[in-house]
This record gives structure tokens, C-alpha cells and sequence, in this order.
């Protein structure tokens, strides 16, 4: 199946899920999204106060290599099962996603650029960035809100894990990208993108 693969890639809270979801309601059926966040590890057997302390802004948190296998399973045509996350576990749920192939899959995450079988399957590499105090506080609100989390363990793992990573294996991938953007709502970027979706799919 032809289709167009866009990745989107940033910091955490610089705006990738404000532009995956522009993409989303201005294409609607045309799309498929899929979050790396997803496929982060099973951790079972880890206890819960263990699992609050991993690292999960490292490469070796997330099953990329299922992530691949998806991808490639819907750029063939094939529909898949994708895995959800429970962010208030700190771990892989039961439950999955099923998605069927279209013609534009956008896949999200802060680490998709950084490992190169991943970006061989992009068409369109996509790399928002947002000034770090405006990221921390935008990650602050979201966990709260949104993934029941309390804000001591929120700044504990900022400041251990989630800004040295971003400095090491996140920010490096902005090279990698073929459209960097200051913003999820920058309506400038949004258009030349959108334009470009288009001129491929009407060139497959």
C-alpha cells in the first residue's frame, strides 16, 4: 500500500501532540496515528516504586523493534494491534489499539529520530522544539491533569532522567529532521506541510 509517513519528533511539552492532532482533523480519514509512547516495555515483574524511578527518556525503554515491525506491517497494507501505555502504572497495559493502514501515518514521539531504521521509514522527518521553561511547565500540567501524577515525582524525574536525555538523545535528532518548527501552532509550518502531504499523495 502506498502511503506517506510522517514522524514527529521534540522535547517533551514542545508541542508534537498539538501538530499530530492538526494533521489529524484536517486529513480525518485519511490518517492513522501511532504513539511511540505506546511500546515502552513491559515491566511486570518491577515493582511499582522501581518502575516511578526508570529512565524512560532512554532509547532502551521503548520496544522500537515492534514499533518498526508495525510500521512496516501498515505500509503494507496490513492492520495491527498497536499496545497502550498507562502512564499512572509506569506500565504496558492489556489492552491494545487496532489500527488499519491509511494514507498518511504520523507517528509521535520524542526519540523517533534517534534510531535509523526508524527514520529509513519516514517520508516526512518533523522536529517541534519549545523553550525549555515553557516545556517543563506545559509537561507539568499534562501529568498532573492527565496522567495522575504528583509533582514531586514530576520535577524528581525531570531533573534526573528527562532533561540530561533531552540534552543527550533528544535535541541531537533536530539535525536529522527535514522540518524543524518553533510550534505545534505555528499555522506557517502547518501549511507548507500540509501542502507537501498533498503534492505526495497525488504523486502515488
Amino acid at each position: 500500500m502506498d502511503c506517506i509517513v510522517i514522524g514527529i519528533a521534540g522535547g517533551t511539552g514542545s508541542g508534537k501532540s498539538t501538530f499530530t492532532n492538526r494533521l489529524r482533523n484536517q486529513f480525518a480519514d485519511d490518517i492513522a496515528v501511532v504513539y511511540h509512547d505506546n511500546y515502552y516495555r513491559r515491566q511486570d515483574n518491577v515493582p511499582f516504586e522501581v518502575r516511578k524511578k526508570v529512565n524512560y527518556d532512554h532509547p532502551d525503554a521503548l520496544e522500537t523493534d515492534l514499533l518498526i515491525h508495525h510500521l512496516e506491517e501498515l505500509k503494507a497494507g496490513r492492520a495491527v494491534d498497536c499496545p497502550v501505555y498507562d502512564y499512572s502504572e509506569h506500565n504496558r497495559s492489556d489492552r491494545t489499539i487496532h489500527i488499519e493502514p491509511r494514507k498518511i501515518i504520523v507517528i509521535e514521539g520524542i526519540l523517533l529520530l534517534s534510531d535509523p531504521r526508524l527514520r529509513s521509514l519516514i517520508d516526512i522527518k518533523i522536529y517541534v522544539e519549545a523553550d525549555a521553561d515553557e516545556r517543563i511547565l506545559r509537561r507539568i500540567v499534562r501529568d498532573v491533569k492527565e496522567r495522575g501524577r504528583d509533582l514531586d515525582n514530576i520535577v524528581e524525574q525531570y531533573l534526573t532522567t528527562v532533561k540530561p536525555m533531552h540534552y543527550l538523545y533528544v535535541e541531537p535528532t533536530r539535525a536529522m529532521a527535514d522540518i524543524v518548527i518553533n510550534s505545534g501552532k505555528n499555522d506557517v509550518a502547518f501549511d507548507i506541510v500540509q501542502s507537501k502531504i498533498q503534492l505526495l499523495l497525488g504523486g502515488k
